[in-house]
Order: structure tokens, then sequence, then C-alpha cells
């Protein structure tokens, strides 16, 4: 069974959904988003700001010191700041991997034509995409996926091109395709973690033509995966 309780929440949910925080050697309690750190861990599901709400009132500490049964530890103020950018880098370099492994489309045109030709499987764009740039790729996305007049669309990442550049070692990277279903799924977990731990007020908006305004990440089926995708 794959299944971890959160903390604070006591909800039971997949550990590939939860962040797990870890006891360093010091006592400190640290973010361990790739689950890797020995020792005992506790795992939390909730969002930044009901996290940081529970270390106002001293619920986390609480619920810590449970999880590993008295002993001494301490929680740094800035945890929901470290937690973020963990989680941020690791769906980075998930994105990274991806593109070294040749998954990853970078370039109008070139995700475009994937698009139509229903090889797309996920469609990103960096937060100063222009609106319609990014609206000519969803469409593209849905008469080749035989979804059109659907609200198939792509994710908007709370990143600019120049976060999202650095990350790919590209130049200018506006808009990313994943064309492997699998692919698209690993970098769709590590994003949906993330835009659900940072919250609806921290994530980028989406582009001008979404009338609904910011929202969390929303996941649709794909049928030309044969596994789910994420469209917003």
């Amino acid at each position: 069974m794959n299944d971890r309780t959160c903390i604070l929440s006591r909800e039971s949910s997949p550990r590939e959904g939860l962040i797990r925080l870890a006891l360093s050697p010091d006592g400190e309690i640290a973010p361990d988003v790739r689950a890797k750190a020995p020792g005992r861990g506790a795992w939390i599901g909730v969002t930044r700001a009901e996290l940081e709400t529970a270390i106002a009132k001293g619920k986390l500490r609480g619920a810590l010191a449970r999880a590993f049964k008295g002993e001494k530890l301490t929680v740094p103020d800035d945890l929901p700041v470290r937690i973020a950018q963990q989680l941020e880098r690791h769906a980075l370099d998930r994105l990274g991997l991806e593109a070294k492994a040749g998954h990853l489309l970078i370039g109008a045109e070139r995700i475009e034509t994937a698009a139509r030709s229903g090889q797309l499987h996920l469609l990103l764009h960096a937060s100063d995409a222009r609106p319609d740039g990014a609206a000519k790729l969803a469409q593209a996305w849905r008469v080749g996926s035989d979804r059109e007049g659907t609200d198939l669309k792509g994710l908007v990442l709370p990143v600019t091109r120049t976060t999202l550049s650095v990350a790919l070692g590209r130049e200018n990277v506006v808009h990313a395709g994943l064309t492997d279903a699998q692919a698209a799924r690993r970098v769709r977990d590590a994003l949906t973690r993330w835009l659900h731990f940072i919250g609806p007020e921290r994530a980028a908006e989406p582009c001008a033509d979404d009338a609904r305004g910011p929202s969390a990440p929303e996941i649709t089926a794909d049928p030309t995966a044969g596994s789910a995708s994420t469209g917003i």
C-alpha cells in the first residue's frame, strides 16, 4: 500500500501527492519532497496557507511531536518557503530530465505541429506567455485530440520564460509540450503537487481566454495518451 496519512488533516492519500518532512540530525524539521532522506518522516498534504496557519497556531509542532514520538525538534519559521522552493525545483528538474530524454518540444511551431497530429500529451506555458499564442496552441491541441468544443488547454506555470529557459538550458522558452504519455504523467504529478501546495493565490493566473480566473490545476483524461493529463 502506497498511501500515507497527513499529520494535520488526518486524510490518507497516495504518497506521490504528499510532502514528506524529515528530522535532521540537529533536530530541525526539513522538507524532503523527493522522500529520500534517511530515518523517520512525517507527511503533509495541506496547502501553504493551511500550513502557515497550523504553524502559527502550534498545531504543526504538536502533530510533529506525535509523529516523531516526543523527540526534540525545531520548526523553522521559513518552512513553507523551503517547501515551495523544493517543489518548484523538483518540478523544473523533472521538465529538464524529460527534455534531455527527448520527450519535450520547445517552440510554438513544433508544438503546434505535434498537437495537430495528435502527438501532444501535455501543454505548458510560461507565466508571461502571450494569451493569443497560448490560445492558438490550445486550439491545435483540441483539434488533434478530437476535443473541439471542450475547455482542454495548456497549464500556465507560475514562473516566467526566463526561469523556464534556465531550467531547460534553452533560450526564450515560452511554451513547452510533452509528446510522451508517461513523461506527461511524471511532469503532471510534479506540477500538481507544487501548484496544490502554493495555492491559486500564489500560482500564475491562467491566460486571458480563461474567464474563470485563477484556479487549481484540473486533471482531465487525454484520449490520445491513454492516461490522465493536465489542463486548465
